[in-house]
């Protein structure tokens, strides 16, 4: 339940054993190690440079499994897919482990691999070029003149190309008179093939008109030479022929390709039976790459290398066993500089550690600051529940959240702190009567006595007791913010702090509180005055001590306008009424949802039974998933925004050990 202490060290290790002590300190991640331009030790000694040695070797060969192994997935078998989309790494024990990452023979199917990936992409291009030099053939496979005799003649030229459909009644009126003729061979969509003919010396008027008329000629050489067979020329036996026959050709190309690439398919799925083996031997050289990195970053001499290293306190007697087993490495404590910054990490138990979430999002405080986890967790977890607002949600969240994290991989704190958010949503909706919004009133009145015995009071109906009890737990929890701060620096014996900047305040804030209270007739008269008066103290200290540095006009200057920010608090209550808000709302669609639902039942011979369901399964689906977005969000920003500003001092940098990573499998230790 709180920041946990950190030791400053430095270990000194001979070059021989550097390695393998790395290796050591990586797989217990304990240590967050620092480069050369973070460690105090070459700012001390500037001789102490980093190695920079840049490991090229195991970079390649990560960018050479990074590209198999997205090749192979594609391969691999699909249902396997679908099932581990929530498991997505495979545990593998360590001696399958260690096996794997020694075989040397799966260098060659890394290179096997290539040279599939190379011959499918090849194959591929190969076949969408036949494919596309089909398709231009097609128009004129009616054409019985054979290809390679469409072009310049002894005094005429014979030319093939598209025309649009409206044009070719303009060229047939006006080329006869340039003493040449138009064929049309064959329709495409909106365009006609055609072959025109004419004199050679009427070239250019003839090209004017084409022009003109949009016609886009047809080179057969230039289209045959784009096919993948370098000896398919017009010139060749082989690339002349009608275009019928050039088609014929062309698709037994096509077969033949075809073929080739599924038998470069059926190689790459039967590669694909190595994935795990490749998976396997990324992580361990990507683990590899983050020690020969540190390595190289970190201050060295000749013969040693230099790790200044920040520790939990807790772990230091464990790193002193792991040291003293390297016979030429040493370990001893340094003292930190005093502008350094010191890493942090919380620590809090275990029905406590899931709302560590909300504190990194937030970011980390600052060393000598608070860990805020244990004081947002009953808020966070009562505040989703009042925005969610409804049991029966919250149930199925309960279910859900179960199945989740026992077939969920990784990190799980999100899950179990869902989980715990919604017991206290299954809590809020039985005690405002929201089970399904009015499910039990409209479907199910059996239920309906036990609804309103557990029910508090209906917010619907009441809806000034609803604002009143979001408008006391958010007054309550600004004040618990100041509390906090207030024995925060009385343990950091900074009393000018607590009394100026948090005691006034609690004593300033309750005390206006009582005599609103009085105003409104809850309390006597005479006890709000008392109040009333005892605000002046507070206040007064506030205009003339809540800012203790400069000279006293800037002082007062900024105490008068720290005492405006009073107003500041009655803004930040208000915003809790957001959660009247969103769980009004919540039951309110839940409501809208069982109302159609109902309508639809009415539709006789059955056939209404069978809508409702789908309506309400789907409605109710949908409002849950806004309703538990718009829950989280809100809540959060309520921490964010109104509650950490209160006591919390962020821009803590996290503690950020040396650790073994693991992308595609999870390592079971024997």
């Amino acid at each position: 339940m709180a920041i946990v202490p950190m030791a400053k060290i430095l270990i000194v290790s001979h070059n021989s054993e550097a390695a393998g002590l790395l290796e050591v300190l990586q797989r217990e991640g304990i240590c967050q190690i620092l480069n050369a331009q973070q460690a105090t030790v070459s700012k001390d000694l500037p001789e102490l440079a980093a190695k920079r040695d840049r490991p090229k070797d195991i970079e390649e060969l990560l960018n050479r499994l990074t590209k198999c192994i997205a090749f192979l997935k594609v391969f691999g078998d699909p249902t396997k897919a679908l099932v581990n989309m929530l498991s997505p790494r495979v545990l593998v024990d360590e001696i399958s482990y260690q096996t794997t990452v020694s075989d040397r023979q799966l260098l060659k199917i890394i290179d096997r691999c290539e040279q599939v990936e190379a011959a499918i992409e090849k194959a591929k291009s190969r076949r969408e070029s036949l494919r596309g030099t089909i398709q231009e053939l097609l128009p004129w496979q009616s054409l019985a003149t054979p290809v390679e005799e469409i072009g310049p003649l002894a005094r005429t030229i014979c030319q093939a190309g598209m025309m649009p459909a409206g044009q070719l009644k303009y060229v047939q009126d006006n080329i006869s008179e340039l003493g040449g003729a138009i064929q049309q061979i064959a329709e495409t969509e909106n365009h006609y093939a055609c072959l025109v003919v004419y004199l050679k010396e009427n070239t250019n008027e003839v090209q004017k008109l084409l022009r003109a008329a949009e016609f886009a000629p047809v080179n057969f050489a230039a289209m045959l030479a784009l096919s993948p067979s370098a000896a398919l020329r017009i010139n060749s036996a082989e690339g002349t022929g009608t275009a019928a026959e050039l088609i014929k050709q062309h698709e037994d190309k096509l077969s033949e390709q075809e073929l080739l690439l599924q038998k470069h398919i059926d190689s790459a799925t039967k590669l694909s039976k190595d994935l795990l083996k490749l998976e396997i031997l990324y992580d361990h050289y990507w683990n590899l790459l983050n020690r020969e990195q540190t390595k190289s970053a970190a201050p060295a001499t000749q013969r040693t290398v230099v790790l200044e290293a920040w520790v939990k306190e807790k772990d230091y007697r464990r790193l002193e066993k792991i040291v003293s087993a390297f016979g030429a490495s040493s370990l001893s404590r340094v003292k930190p500089a005093e502008d350094e910054e010191i890493p942090v990490e919380i620590e809090n138990k275990q029905i406590v550690r899931p709302f560590e979430v909300i504190t990194r999002l937030y970011g980390m405080p600052q060393p000598s600051n608070v860990d805020p986890t244990i004081f947002l967790a009953p808020f966070f977890a009562l505040f989703f529940g009042i925005c969610l607002g409804d049991a029966g949600y919250g149930l199925i969240m309960v279910v859900a959240t179960v199945l989740l994290v026992k077939k969920m991989q990784g990190d799980k704190k999100l899950l179990w702190m869902l989980g715990v958010c919604s017991v206290f949503a299954i809590l809020v909706g039985a005690l405002t009567g929201s089970w399904f919004g009015n499910v039990v009133t409209a479907f199910v009145p059996s239920l309906e006595p036990l609804r309103k015995r557990l029910m508090w009071f209906d917010p619907l109906e009441k809806p000034l007791m609803m604002l009143g009890v979001v408008l006391i737990l958010g007054y309550v929890q600004l004040m618990s913010g100041l509390v906090i701060a207030f024995v925060h620096n009385l343990r950091m014996k900074d009393y000018a702090a607590a009394v100026f900047e948090q005691l006034t305040w609690l004593v300033m804030l309750n005390s206006l509180l009582l005599l609103g209270l009085s105003k409104a007739g809850v309390i006597s008269a005479d006890v709000g005055k008392l109040f009333g008066r005892l605000a002046v103290v507070p206040a007064v200290l506030i205009v003339l001590l809540s800012s203790r540095q400069g000279g006293w006009g800037g002082r007062l200057g900024l105490g008068a306008y720290n005492l405006f920010s009073a107003v500041f608090y009655l803004g930040d209550v208000l915003s809790y009424l957001r959660l009247m808000a969103l769980g009004m709302v919540s039951s309110g669609l839940a409501m809208a949802v069982n109302l159609i639902a109902g309508l639809t039942l009415k539709i006789p011979y059955g056939i209404g039974i069978l809508i409702m369901i789908p309506v309400l399964i789907g409605g109710h689906g949908f409002n849950l998933i806004l309703s538990v977005l718009g829950a989280f969000v809100h809540t959060m920003r309520l921490q964010f925004v109104e509650f950490f500003p209160k006591f919390l001092v962020g821009g803590g940098k996290a503690f950020e050990p040396l650790h073994k990573e693991f992308k595609h499998i999870y390592l079971e230790r024997t």
